[in-house]
């Protein structure tokens, strides 16, 4: 594997294999056929990627996704190998372009939509070179029992068998269940096929399930909180999409749209805006997505539930690629099920398909309303099961917000639906209880019912935001029908006759997910620049997680660049000399001694050193003052790699060990014990191959604060 290592190195910037890919390349390298389920994010690509620049022949890669091919094979290019696709978005003579520079041996990895497997003239053309890997990308479209089932991938198996040397055949995808996985080597026809189950978990991700009264205003106010986050906002219909858009354009948010009624140049402009980070949000229906690389998107927020799991995890899968915290909220209302009931019956000819997803969809359903660990249900949704009860970053782990006990307002609420006698919507029941003189009220008796009024303390959307959230937890139902009707339940009659109480969490307030740096900012200023240059969107350059690296650990040379995460020697060279000379500036500008946090340098007694910063003595006496990292990064708004700097660079002064630090809450006894025998096998004399030994949600943050606590007990 050292030849493997050597190109991740060169062209990808990274010291090590990350979970399964170094066992895939391996299985792929020595010729056999491969299948791997890794989830998004997890570096699927890599895994057929550096074997294709290691074989001698070409690479064919069949990926559904038009637009995906497109940022893969720019991103393939920046890196220097030599890549193309061809798909219906180009034209004739492109092709043949790319055909002769096949024949000269220019390329190496082609993509190619699946429907060109139909044409004679490109299986001739194929089948006449030497084909030494097909990798099959989103492979879970080839059964019909995945969410996103495609007929053209049918056709795949024979694509393969007409060759006269077999290739080896990778299959890859994010979300396939048992049964999809057995259909996936059927279809396929995969040869005794080694198969690779990464795992699912994205330890990145809150997950978070929210039954709000008004979606809306809560998901407004989140989105005004991280401003400058990117993020994705789904919905079910077009309808959905275009409403939301307006809405929040006229709430001053930077916005695009994306779903099939627009015009494809709308809609391929509006995308290339997002990607390029020339806007922070984007509202789509579940088609977008499907097509981008894009590695800071930091949340994505359903606003209508999709159709079932699948769908779900692959779409909040398109937040965090980078491994950075991202965040990914489902808003829940229960006219939600009936829209996805009507696309099931309108969109679905088959009848055992439409049993199917109906069945997909209670799983949705069910998912919904789970009171245990989020993370959890949708592990053992896909057939891994994990042995603890919490995870601690979903909403129903987490529970923040205040419980209120609301069972006189609903009572209230139950007794008047009771009272009225007939069904009628939200809408309706809100102006009796309100004791509105609106002539259908009057007209049906209602301001005669001894309801009428008795909740005049609410404003109209408080009130029908607080039956929406009724329904929402399933103390009332709602009617099916063109209109949905409100009617009372089983756990109504409960709550009426005083057998169970209603209390509802207050909805927490909204929270920045991640705090940047201001070194941070100017370096995402200067990639954005560069992006502009070279018109590459900006991830292409540098991921969040590197400039967040290259803003924490300080690098002022080259050698030291190249221990950031995501610089190779290309992009050192391509790239290193601009990011290196802002740094540079904003070292000497802000008189910081960067350390490079080797253990031996906290051993050491550094004479002569001045310019102690106003901002490292505030945390130290915060220290003194009993504080933790934690509350210090809180109430300063510093990351906590900055609070540890600050205490590292009182122990460089020479300063005597004596600091009691507070570690709470920053890693746990199992994440330090990793940390200390991967530092035991490695040494500290890098930073980068420590990390990329660790389990992804080990940050750098909690390295250093690991290391920063073994020395202060060393000493």
């Amino acid at each position: 594997m050292n030849s493997a290592l050597k190109v991740l190195r060169k062209y990808y910037g990274y010291e090590n294999f990350r979970g399964d890919q170094n066992n895939v390349i391996e299985s792929i390298l020595s010729g056999r056929d491969t299948m791997a389920i890794m989830p998004t994010g997890g570096g699927k690509s890599i895994c057929y990627q550096i074997p294709a620049l290691l074989f001698k022949g070409i690479t064919i890669v069949i990926s559904p996704l038009i637009s995906l091919m497109k940022d893969q094979v720019d991103s393939i290019k920046d890196l220097g190998i030599g890549a193309a696709y061809i798909n219906s978005s180009i034209s004739q003579s492109e092709i043949l372009n790319i055909c002769s520079d096949l024949k000269n041996g220019d390329i190496k990895i082609l993509y190619v939509a699946p429907e060109r497997l139909e044409s004679t003239d490109f299986c001739h053309l194929i089948k006449s070179m030497q084909v030494s890997q097909v990798a099959v990308d989103e492979a879970h479209c080839v059964s019909q029992w995945g969410h996103d089932f495609r007929v053209s991938y049918t056709y795949i198996w024979k694509f393969i068998d007409d060759f006269s040397k077999r290739p080896v055949v990778t299959a890859f995808t994010a979300t396939a269940t048992e049964e999809v996985r057995v259909d996936i080597v059927n279809q396929i026809k995969l040869n005794n096929p080694a198969v690779f189950i990464s795992g699912f978990d994205r330890k990145n991700l809150k997950i978070s399930c929210l039954k709000v009264g008004n979606r809306f205003q809560h998901m407004l106010n989140y989105i005004k909180t991280n401003g400058e986050q990117s993020g994705i906002i789904y919905a079910a219909t077009r309808k959905e999409v275009d409403s939301l858009y307006e809405k929040l354009k006229a709430n001053n948010i930077s916005a695009g749209r994306y779903h099939a009624g627009l015009s494809s140049v709308d809609r391929e402009k509006n995308q290339e805006d997002f990607v390029y980070d020339r806007i922070n949000v984007i509202v789509a229906t579940n088609a977008f997505g499907m097509g981008i690389d894009k590695s800071n998107v930091r949340f994505v927020i359903h606003y209508n539930i999709p159709k079932n799991i699948e769908s779900y995890y692959q779409e909040i899968g398109r937040a965090g690629r980078d491994g950075e915290t991202s965040e990914c909220i489902l808003m829940f209302a229960p006219q939600d099920i009936i829209t996805q009931k009507y696309l099931i019956e309108t969109s679905i000819q088959s009848p055992e398909r439409r049993i199917n997803e109906y069945k997909k969809l209670q799983y949705m359903v069910d998912f919904v309303h789970y009171n245990g660990c989020l993370r959890k249900y949708i592990l053992n949704y896909f057939g891994e099961h994990v042995d603890y009860e919490e995870c601690g970053n979903c909403s129903n782990c987490i529970r923040k917000g205040e419980y209120v006990d609301k069972t006189v307002d609903s009572q209230k609420v139950l007794s008047c639906i009771y009272r009225m006698k007939r069904e009628f919507g939200v809408n309706m029941i809100v102006d009796v209880l309100r004791g509105s003189s609106q002539k259908k009220v009057l007209q049906y008796g209602f301001d005669k019912i001894s309801t009428y009024g008795i909740m005049k303390n609410y404003s109209k959307s408080q009130l029908s935001n607080f039956i929406n959230t009724l329904i929402a937890q399933g103390y009332i139902s709602l009617k099916e029908g063109e209109y949905p009707m409100v009617i009372l339940n089983s756990q109504s009659v409960k709550i009426l006759k005083g057998e169970e109480k209603v209390v509802l969490k207050e909805p927490a307030k909204a929270e920045k997910i991640i705090t940047n740096s201001d070194l941070f900012e100017i370096l995402r200023s200067c990639r954005r620049e560069i992006a502009d240059e070279e018109s590459i969107p900006p991830y292409l350059i540098f991921a969040d997680t590197t400039l967040r690296e290259l803003s924490s650990r300080y690098p002022v040379t080259s050698e030291q660049m190249l221990d950031i995460s995501g610089v190779g020697e290309l992009k050192l060279k391509k790239y290193g000399n601009r990011f290196l000379k802002i740094i540079r500036e904003y070292v000497e500008k802000n008189k910081i001694q960067p350390s490079w946090f080797f253990k031996g340098d906290l051993q050491k007694n550094h004479e002569g050193k001045s310019n102690k910063l106003k901002t490292f003595e505030i945390t130290i006496n915060m220290i003194k003052d009993n504080m933790s990292i934690e509350e210090i990064s809180r109430k300063r708004e510093l990351t906590v790699s900055t609070v540890v700097s600050h205490i590292t660079k009182y122990l460089e002064e020479g300063e005597k060990f004596n600091l009691n630090v507070k570690f709470d809450n920053l890693f746990t006894i199992d994440e330090e014990n990793k940390v200390l025998k991967v530092i035991e096998k490695l040494g500290l004399s890098k930073l980068k191959p420590i990390k990329e030994s660790l389990p992804d949600n080990i940050s750098y943050d909690k390295i250093k604060a690991i290391i920063l606590k073994d020395c202060i007990l060393d000493n």
